[in-house]
């Protein structure tokens, strides 16, 4: 799967590694930066950058790894058509798939360790959209949601 990945400059440490397992895996990886732990970034503008791979069609899916985590979900999720998930452990990674068609996931570098994060790397990229009714009309509302506002 074409996958890209970004992070600031605390998540920069486990995003190196992500990296190279996921090529381990057979996943073409898209590393978007950042490039240092050492010169402090702005975790929205690399969340836009993975966020916008997607949208743009470059990559099926995303993560983006900062700190903890929550600030690159809430900037994702600015953008039209990303449904990004924090996710610090497997089930949440496949479900938000499953369920709702998730296709970012965010991680926190300074919550989860690199064993549960590849854990949950390899999680998120093996799940699919169920394609289920309910999962469907509820998918709907969310674009109605996204649309509307």
């Amino acid at each position: 799967m074409n996958v890209a990945i970004a992070s600031d400059h605390a998540g920069y440490p486990l995003k190196v590694l992500l990296v190279k397992h996921l090529a381990t895996l057979g996943h073409e990886v898209t590393d978007l930066g950042t490039d240092s732990p050492d010169r402090a970034v702005d975790y929205p503008d690399f969340a836009e950058k993975a966020a916008r791979a997607v949208t743009s069609g470059a990559a099926r899916r995303a993560i983006v790894v900062c700190g903890s985590g929550v600030g690159a979900c809430v900037a994702a999720n600015k953008l039209k058509g990303i449904r990004a998930g924090l996710c610090h452990d497997t089930y949440s990674a496949h479900q938000g798939v499953e369920h709702d068609d998730m296709n970012v996931i965010c991680l926190g570098a300074r919550i989860i360790g690199q064993a549960l994060a590849f854990e949950i790397a390899k999680a998120f990229l093996s799940a699919e959209f169920s394609n289920e009714e309910r999962h469907k009309r509820r998918l709907d509302k969310i674009s109605a949601l996204e649309k509307n506002n």
